[in-house]
C-alpha cells in the first residue's frame, strides 16, 4: 500500500507525525493502560487484531504478545517504520503493517476478530465514518474498541484550542457525551466503557510536539493560567516546579452482531 494521500488534512497529519515518529514512543503516558485494553478485548491466541492509526506500534506490539496475528495500519510511513523497528526489537514474528487511511481501510469485510484504535479519533474529520469502517472489517461477534480523549462539554472549545496550538493536525476531541452516543447508535452490542487519565508533564510533551513558531511559550502560559480553574479540562497543577496535567481518556467497546 502506498502513502498517496493528497487532502490538506492528510498532509497536516503526515507532517506532524513524521516529526513525532521517534519522540512519540518515548513519552511515558503513551504506554499507559495497555493491560486495560487487553482485558477489555479478552484477546487470546486465536485472535486476529487490526490496530487502526497504529502510530509507532505501541498497542499493536503489546497485543501481539497475546494474539495469533496483529496488523497495524497508519497514514504516516515514518510511523510504520518506527513500528517495524519496535517489532524487531521485541522479536515479534506475528505482525504485519500497512500504510493507509482509517476512513477507507484496505481490508475485506469481516476480516479481524478485534479492531482497535487508540488516541486517534480527535484527528479524524469524520470519526463516525471511521467507526463504521472498523465495524465493517470486524468479524461477526468480534469486538471493536476505541480509546481517546473524552472531554467535558463545557471544556471542549478551550481544550481544542490548546491541542490545535500544540498539534495543528488536531481536529476536535469528542465530548464524553458524543463519544458515548457514537457507540450507542453504532449497532454494536454488549457495550463497555472504562475511563482513565494519562498524566503528562508539560515539558516532556512539548519535547515530543511540533507546534507553530511561538506555540510552546503560548502553551506554557495557557496551562499555567489554568491551574486551579480547569477550564481546559485537564486538571493542570504544579509539582516540583513542573506543570503536570491529565488527559481524560475513555475506552468504548462493543461486539459486532452475528
Amino acid at each position: 500500500m502506498s502513502n498517496n494521500f493528497t487532502s490538506e488534512h492528510d498532509r497536516k497529519i503526515i507532517d506532524q507525525f513524521t516529526k513525532q515518529a521517534e519522540p512519540f514512543a518515548r513519552v511515558a503516558g503513551h504506554s499507559d493502560a495497555m493491560n486495560l485494553l487487553v482485558d477489555i478485548a479478552a484477546v487470546n491466541n486465536h485472535d486476529t487484531v487490526l490496530d487502526v492509526a497504529c502510530g509507532p506500534g505501541l498497542v499493536a506490539c503489546f497485543f501481539a504478545e497475546y494474539a495469533e496475528h496483529v496488523t497495524g495500519i497508519d497514514i504516516t510511513e515514518t510511523m510504520i517504520s518506527a513500528a517495524r523497528k519496535r517489532q524487531k526489537e521485541l522479536a515479534l514474528t506475528n505482525m504485519s503493517w500497512g500504510v493507509g487511511t482509517a476512513c477507507q481501510l484496505p481490508y475485506a469485510n469481516d476480516t479481524f476478530s478485534i479492531v482497535i484504535t487508540r488516541y486517534s479519533f480527535h484527528h479524524f474529520l469524520n470519526p463516525d465514518a471511521v467507526l463504521k469502517e472498523m465495524i465493517r472489517v470486524c468479524k461477526p461477534d468480534g469486538i471493536v474498541i476505541a480509546a481517546d480523549v473524552a472531554i467535558a462539554p463545557e471544556c471542549a472549545e478551550f481544550y481544542d484550542n490548546m491541542e490545535k496550538l500544540r498539534d495543528p493536525s488536531h481536529v476536535k476531541a469528542l465530548t464524553n457525551i458524543e463519544f458515548s452516543t457514537m457507540f450507542k447508535i453504532s449497532g454494536l452490542t454488549g457495550l463497555q466503557q472504562k475511563n482513565y487519565s494519562v498524566e503528562m508533564e508539560l515539558e516532556a510533551q512539548l519535547a515530543a510536539s511540533f507546534p507553530l513558531p511561538g506555540g510552546k511559550d503560548k502553551l506554557r502560559a495557557m496551562l499555567k493560567a489554568d491551574i486551579g480553574k480547569n477550564q481546559l479540562g485537564v486538571r493542570a497543577e504544579t509539582r516540583n516546579r513542573k506543570i503536570i496535567y491529565y488527559y481524560p481518556i475513555a475506552i468504548h467497546a462493543g461486539k459486532k452482531s452475528l
